[in-house]
């Protein structure tokens, strides 16, 4: 690890060299890599240069012990060493977490699909709640919500909706949420009190840059129609709604609620983008993480992942084993001991695959 260390420094150094070159300022684009790899070791150089400082003076600590110390000398040293060792041991746990690979979509913005699945108008009660507690989160980190897509079921429900979060760090947040979600609730108009179980299904994808994928305009089928379901006046009266299918992939995306043609072709290649470029993570995924089988942040979207008991207040993560008791707060929008604990979990688990 050492090594590794040391060569990642000369690595740092080298960088600093280079963005302050003419040729390369002058290179926009290469300038702007060579930045954003400079900053991205910063921390793990950083953090480095704090163990090799921390083992040096635990070093010298050590080599005074050997000298001749009166006794009230040599408790205060020995009382530095124990401290010194404590040090680096927290230190060395830091940089193997900084060492562990970055997942490359962490800094992307996410689209968030979630659908209505088993227990009819109640999941899709349920999807509206989901949507809410995303939306509340990304209120508290100042993130924007954009709304790409829906079908509401007129009482405060959604059979689908599909949104974009767009803020630093969403993807490297939001992307545990990936799975089924399982509510357990008594419906309003259950008049017997009896619980109801029902389901929603979310996905949670890094949205896809046009340097991520290339999309040929052969290669797609669009469609124009005229819009349907709840929308007042204006609705049933243009051919503005717009079908895409992605004759390769297969992949097809609707997009019906702007009055806008245009604007709805828009939004409908967003999410079409974003669908093919996580098929293709997915896919590459697929081909490398069978030893990964299991693990927190698989995104498997048919797993079972968390439970939301409204009777007793509490929500649990399958996953990591952890309820918390403040159901309220979490479908608020109060997300971040969950996400925390997931992410600790993902850590480890690569930590113990390396």
């Amino acid at each position: 690890m050492l090594d590794k260390l040391a060569s990642i420094e000369e690595r740092y150094e080298e960088l600093g060299q280079k963005v302050m070159d003419m040729e390369v300022i002058n290179d926009r684009e290469l300038f702007q890599k060579l930045m954003k790899e400079h900053s991205d070791i910063e921390p793990i150089v950083f953090k480095y240069r704090e163990f090799v400082k921390t083992r040096d003076g635990l070093e010298e600590a050590k080599e005074m012990l050997r000298d001749k110390l009166d006794d009230e000398m040599k408790e205060l040293v020995k009382e530095e060493i124990k401290d010194l060792e404590t040090s680096l041991e927290a230190i060395e746990e830091e940089l193997r977490l900084l060492l562990i690979p970055k997942d490359p979509n962490d800094h992307k913005n996410v689209i968030v699909e979630i659908r209505g699945g088993a227990g009819g108008d109640e999941a899709a009660l349920f999807s509206g709640v989901l949507f809410r507690m995303y939306s509340r989160y990304a209120e508290r980190n100042r993130w924007k919500v954009e709304v790409m897509s829906t079908n509401e079921i007129g009482i405060g429900g959604f059979k689908e909706v599909i949104f974009m979060i767009k803020g630093k760090g969403a993807y490297s947040r939001l992307k545990y949420e990936s799975g089924v979600h399982r509510v357990q609730r008594v419906p309003e108009t259950e008049a017997s009190g009896r619980i109801h179980t029902s389901t929603s299904t979310v996905a949670v994808l890094p949205e896809a840059e046009d340097v991520d994928i290339d999309i040929q305009e052969k290669d797609l089928k669009i469609d124009i129609y005229r819009s349907s379901g709840a929308g007042g006046q204006h609705v049933n009266t243009t051919d503005s709604a717009v079908r895409i299918t992605h004759i390769p992939t297969g992949v097809v995306v609707a997009c019906q609620d702007e009055r806008s043609q245009i604007k709805n072709r828009e939004k409908a290649m967003r999410i079409l983008k974003t669908r093919i470029y996580d098929k293709m993570l997915t896919d590459q995924a697929a081909e490398i993480a069978e030893e990964r089988k299991g693990q927190v942040g698989t995104g498997d979207r048919s797993e079972r992942i968390r439970t939301y008991n409204f009777p007793q207040g509490r929500v649990t993560d399958h996953r990591i084993n952890l309820t918390l008791y403040k159901l309220d707060a979490f479908v608020d929008g109060d997300l971040d001991e969950m996400i925390d604990a997931l992410i600790t979990s993902d850590q480890a688990e690569k930590l113990g695959s390396e």
